[in-house]
């Protein structure tokens, strides 16, 4: 191998672990230390302040300017006994990460020293520069005023020596420029929603909550070995580079021992994450080499995905300590497993009930059914939509890769939990629901649902969108998406199909029907017009595919086509009657998406071209030369055959030529798309004539990698990558 990839693959072999301080004590004894949390709410707020402060973080009520500076106060006195001296607003803009600008408690006190200082006013609002974050067009470059504010429902933390003070991110003429705001909107939403169809069944019911479960998968690569892998460096994922003989085929590596030095970096990501308040509960291997998964226990969708943008951040951090770099590309390598975020989402209420579980009673069971179906009734119509909430150039490479979740959205139920909701859809008349004598309704078909449910809890894993037993497994979420996209998408879906079944109800009741046979109507009504989004078959199969356009679901496979779903007109107006985007920002959101999408292809078309020209070629050219000559001194001596030689030349100078020529057009393609002003025509442009590129010179690149002397081949390969510890 080369000089400079001896060296790093010999410095990827003798890495060590680096020892972890061990924790004092248990995780309990230090687990969210570094949150202002209830615990240092109480002890740092005076009552009257804490009281104030739940009741908004519990009911949104507004704080007054005496409260927040007396917030503020206990808040920065907390702050700095644990080592802050900078402050910052901790907010998520549309580049899918997150942003913080940091200021100092320090303030001048005319005296020639200075005070720690930090009012409600600095607490609450803030006026960081807008001007170079994605907008979508919703203000000019010239005017970069945007606001954020405090979000008091995620509490603030501390990283390092800086207190965090989770924030949203809008305009100066208020339309959001962040995640956190339209999730807290769709939040809002379904718990509007959901509360009023509680109601049908228990009067006590104040609150709905959505939560959030996700599982984070990711891969670790030695840093010495990255380093010298541009792709992996500027793109996150390898554009070229030919499979290993063993990768995963053996399934050896599926929850197997973790590696002594991934542990050690494992350990310390779940201290740092336990400080920080993060719960987290499990790790193992995943599916592929170097593939790992990390998951918390539920929370609350807000602080969950709060949690989750967190973690993404200090995973990088204290995998660069451990001389590993954190891919969170969706497919870092070609022919093995890529990453996503399974999200886990449920709904329950203030007065304890999951109402995606099912109960002991008629009742119970049938507010379970009512949920269950509202939220397979919401997907099936807005399939395209919950499509084009996961889908991006990178989560791209994954979906439909036959190891992920295909490019269609089903919903998995599992044969019994099916066939209970085709028995409701057929049954009729008296003998679907009845009364006792005490007026107890009864209902055919649900009093067996808990029993069932007991060994009904099997997943398909082909499924983007499972039922699991008492929640929803949205498995198409991309490993490195921001939760909120998809959870802001299905919150508010719900909320809006729960809106119309109410309403569709009351029509019912008001006509004189009695309030469980209004339901079961509505629900026998819903159970049939969404069958076709049910699928407990192979996702995979090509016999789904024409399935699914038989069925009349969403099969576009274009990514800047399926960004269309956000503008169709019942997109719209959903969004606009739940008030979760008005139209000015969904517009913009999209334009973000393509605009987004074209810079990602164009970067890997720019390394790419570099590599394949600067690299690749020059090195294939290199050994094709060393075989001329020993061709050429071969023939001058008698009876030695060259012919073997001379076809192994032939094979290097026509993938060479090949990647040249490919190149080319791939520049010329990128040129042209680059001429388009219209972002989503340059988008299309992009996926239709450069990123098709892509592929089609990775297969020479690949081949050449086979044929090329090992000892001058410039970039690590998989073997390297992928089995080093």
């Amino acid at each position: 191998m080369s000089l400079l990839r001896f060296k790093m693959v010999d410095a990827a072999i003798n890495h060590t672990a680096v020892p972890v301080e061990a924790p004092e004590g248990r995780p309990s004894d230090y687990f969210g230390e570094k949150v202002f949390g209830r615990d240092a709410m109480r002890k740092y707020l005076n009552k009257a302040t804490y009281d104030a402060l739940v009741d908004t973080m519990e009911n949104g009520t507004p704080l007054t300017r005496e409260v927040a500076d007396s917030i503020a106060a206990g808040m920065r006195q907390w702050a700095l006994e644990h080592g802050a001296d900078h402050y910052t607003h901790w907010f998520q803009p549309l580049t899918g990460g997150t942003a913080e600008k940091h200021d100092a408690f320090a303030e001048p006190d005319g005296c020639g020293g200075v005070l720690e200082e930090f009012s409600g006013k600095l607490l609450v609002q803030q006026e960081p520069d807008a001007s170079s974050f994605p907008n979508g067009g919703i203000r000019n470059t010239f005017e970069a005023r945007g606001y954020s504010a405090w979000d008091p429902a995620s509490p603030a933390f501390i990283v390092d020596t800086t207190l965090c003070i989770p924030t949203v991110f809008i305009s100066y003429t208020g339309e959001a420029l962040d995640y956190k705001v339209p999730l807290l909107r769709s939040i809002n939403a379904v718990d509007r929603a959901a509360t009023e169809v509680c109601r049908y069944f228990d009067k006590n019911v104040q609150k709905v909550y959505s939560y959030l479960g996700w599982e984070q998968e990711y891969f670790l690569v030695d840093e010495s070995l990255w380093a010298v892998r541009p792709d992996l460096m500027l793109t996150g994922r390898t554009l070229m580079g030919h499979e290993s003989a063993k990768n995963q085929q053996l399934e050896d590596h599926y929850f197997g021992a973790i590696p002594t030095r991934v542990m050690a970096f494992m350990k310390e990501l779940e201290y740092e994450c336990l400080k920080l308040g993060i719960p987290v509960k499990t790790r193992h291997n995943e599916v592929a080499p170097n593939q790992y998964e990390l998951a918390p226990v539920y929370e609350e969708a807000n602080l969950a995905n709060d949690h989750n943008q967190l973690l993404m951040t200090i995973m990088d951090k204290i995998a660069r300590r451990h001389k590993f770099r954190v891919l969170l590309h969706e497919k870092p390598f070609k022919g093995i497993n890529g990453s996503g975020k399974h999200n886990n989402w449920s709904l329950g209420t203030d007065t304890g009930v999951n109402l995606l579980g099912p109960g002991r009673t008629a009742s119970e069971n049938l507010q379970f059914i009512t949920f269950l179906v509202n939220v397979i009734s919401a997907v099936h119509k807005h399939n395209g939509l919950l499509k084009a909430s996961v889908m991006s150039a990178t989560n791209d490479h994954r979906l439909g890769a036959n190891e992920a979740p295909p490019a269609i959205i089903s919903s998995f139920l599992g044969t019994q939990v099916s066939a209970v909701l085709d028995k409701l859809a057929a049954s009729s008349g008296d003998d679907a629901i009845r009364f006792d004598a005490k007026n107890v309704f009864k209902m055919s078909g649900i009093s067996h649902i808990p029993t069932l449910l007991l060994d009904n809890t099997d997943r398909n894993r082909t499924s983007p969108f499972a039922f699991t037993g008492n929640r929803f497994e949205f498995r198409a979420v991309g490993s490195s998406d921001n939760c909120a996209e998809a959870m802001i998408v299905l919150n508010t879906a719900v909320a809006h199909e729960l809106t119309a079944f109410k309403a569709a109800v009351d029509a019912r009741i008001e006509a004189g029907m009695k309030k469980e046979k209004a339901i079961y109507e509505v629900l026998k009504a819903m159970i049939e017009a969404c069958k076709p989004i049910r699928f407990d078959g192979n996702g995979y199969s090509d016999a789904w595919r024409i399935e699914a356009v038989r069925r009349g679901l969403d099969c576009e496979t274009s990514t800047p086509l399926v960004f269309d779903r956000y503008l169709d007109e019942e997109t719209l107006a959903m969004f606009g009657e739940m008030g979760v985007f008005s139209k000015v920002e969904l517009e913009a959101r999209t334009e973000v998406k393509w605009e987004t999408y074209v810079k990602k292809i164009q970067i890997e078309g720019r390394v790419l071209g570099d590599l394949a020209m600067n690299h690749i070629v020059p090195i294939a050219s290199k050994y094709e030369a060393m075989l001329l000559d020993k061709v050429y001194k071969m023939a001058q001596l008698p009876g030695l055959n060259a012919e073997s030689d001379i076809a192994l030349i032939k094979r290097i100078q026509r993938h060479t030529a090949e990647i040249q020529r490919l190149t080319g057009r791939m520049i010329d393609a990128r040129k042209v798309a680059n001429r388009i002003e219209e972002m989503r025509a340059k988008a299309i442009a992009y996926h239709d004539t450069v990123a098709v590129c892509f592929d089609q010179i990775r297969r020479h690149i690949d081949k050449l990698e086979e044929i090329v002397d090992d000892q001058i081949w410039p970039l690590p390969k998989y073997r390297e990558l992928l089995f080093l510890r």
